[in-house]
């Protein structure tokens, strides 16, 4: 990765976009680090989840709140992830493509620390935003 400074972005600069793909053995791995609930669930079982009326199973929201704090941290090595607010607006889906992306709508330095405000998106193939969110970050300022 890179060395990203405060100086170095605007307003209006674009993060990502980076593309994903989301398996169900990357939710059971998350949700065994997670403690979450053993056994077939929706977001675990196309089966379990048709039967609560889903058309199969879905990512966990907190899993996706985790792809979209990479998304921000895995910008550069300098970034560290201050806020992350998420509204959950659509299911996502298992394996199927998947864009996150951001961009940059505010930069300040507030009580010294240098911060970024940020959108941030993931969204499905057909370009439906399924969970859209608020950050803050925090940059390093060159010769600090």
């Amino acid at each position: 990765m890179k060395e990203l400074y405060f100086e170095d972005v605007e307003i209006g600069d674009d993060i990502g976009p980076r593309e994903r793909v989301v398996d169900v053995a990357q939710v059971r791995r998350f949700m065994s680090v997670r403690g979450g609930t053993p056994g077939e669930s929706r977001f675990t079982s196309d089966e379990y989840a048709k039967k609560e009326g889903l058309a199969g199973a879905i990512v966990p929201g907190a899993m996706n709140i985790t792809i979209l704090s990479q998304l921000l941290t895995g910008w550069a090595d300098t970034v560290r992830l201050r806020k992350l607010d998420v509204v959950f607006r659509g299911m996502v889906p298992h394996n199927s493509p998947l864009t996150l992306s951001g961009i940059i709508t505010d930069k300040d330095v507030v009580g010294g620390e240098p911060r970024l405000e940020c959108d941030v998106f993931l969204q499905n193939e057909e370009g439906t935003r399924l969970v859209i969110g608020n950050a803050i970050v925090v940059l390093p300022m060159r010769g600090d």
